[in-house]
């Protein structure tokens, strides 16, 4: 069953990104993007570099690897002459760092259009940040809540109604939030894919509770899943992890267990991210009172939605879950990263 919201009509699962950017042009035009994670091969240098085609004013590439981002400056540069790029070294599994990283996009003159966080891991062995979070959940989600918050008076400053675009997945239907248990019994009983899921359904409730926080100062927040695409997020899992993955969601009754992936390349997956970032129709009021009455998501538009196939989507327990865009548990994630950070963000 199909939980899309047609949106826009025009663009859908085949297509790629530079045919969404090619018909948003203008409103890639003159913004400031900062986009996490930009090794080169990967979905935020892919995203990077079609969006560079449209004259941004400026690029902001950020990850943990100064040579690989440094890299992928010097390809957008030669690709794309002329277009401004600025590197920044981000760690997000240390919450030093990622303050680092955060008072140095403050000391900048420039607002921040769009923050595009993309940098992630994906179904690693048993681990924990410095911090002491279980590496998955304190990577994916806790590190990209502190940096956002931490810079969200540079997205505030922005004229051009600011967007933070969180690159969640379909493996949220892996796991809700293990609310009593974060890091498995210190690793007793981890299990890399519901750790993942956790992860990502974070992803998603944290768009929610920035939509709800922030849309009435003019910021919009949107979660999505590029698809299922072969990258370099993959490397920590082979072929049993993967054979794994098929059993638990046969044993938890999902499609994808029995069906199995169906793959895009990567053009095809970022073009969700240009359309999250860029596309001004989520801007438009779409009905769809079916959900909104019966999971009251009853958010202003489209603001906190979550993105598949270049459409928003739905609730329909399949596709997207119910859990990952509960109002209260998006309040209480908040309240939890707060908690895990050390650092209350009222604004």
């Amino acid at each position: 069953m199909s939980a899309s919201i047609t949106s826009n009509p025009g663009f859908n699962a085949s297509t790629t990104a530079e045919e969404v950017a090619a018909a948003l042009s203008s409103h890639i035009a003159g913004k400031t993007i900062l986009v996490t994670g930009v090794s080169p091969g990967g979905l935020g240098a892919h995203f990077a570099h079609v969006v560079a085609a449209h004259q941004p004013k400026l690029l902001i590439l950020a990850g943990r690897s100064g040579p690989k981002v440094a890299e992928t400056a010097r390809e957008l540069e030669a690709a794309h002459p002329g277009v401004a790029t600025r590197t920044l070294e981000l760690d997000l599994g240390s919450q030093a760092q990622v303050r680092k990283a955060a008072a140095e996009v403050l000391s900048w003159p420039e607002s921040i259009d769009v923050l595009v966080n993309n940098a992630g891991i994906m179904a690693t062995p048993y681990g924990k940040t410095v911090d002491g979070i279980e590496s998955q959940f304190g990577t994916n989600h806790v590190g990209h809540f502190l940096f956002t918050n931490l810079i969200i008076p540079k997205l505030l400053e922005s004229k051009q109604g600011p967007r933070v675009v969180n690159v969640s997945s379909d493996g949220h239907r892996l796991s809700d939030i293990r609310w009593d248990d974060l890091d498995f019994q210190d690793g007793k009983v981890y299990n890399k894919w519901v750790a993942y899921g956790q992860s990502k359904t974070a992803n998603i409730l944290f768009s929610v509770e920035l939509a709800q926080r922030l849309g009435s100062k003019g910021l919009k927040a949107f979660a999505l899943h590029p698809g299922a695409i072969q990258t370099n997020i993959g490397r920590s899992a082979d072929n049993d992890d993967f054979e794994a993955l098929h059993t638990l969601d046969r044993a938890m009754g999902h499609r994808a267990g029995f069906e199995g992936f169906k793959w895009k390349n990567l053009t095809q997956g970022t073009s969700t991210y240009v359309v999250a970032a860029f596309d001004p129709k989520l801007h438009g009021e779409y009905s769809c009172p079916r959900y909104d009455l019966d999971l009251h998501w009853g958010l202003p538009e489209h603001n906190g939605a979550y993105l598949q196939d270049c459409q928003v989507f739905a609730p329909d327990g399949e596709d997207l879950k119910p859990y990952a865009i509960d109002k209260n548990s998006a309040a209480r994630l908040w309240s939890l990263g707060e908690e895990l950070v050390g650092q209350r963000f009222d604004f």
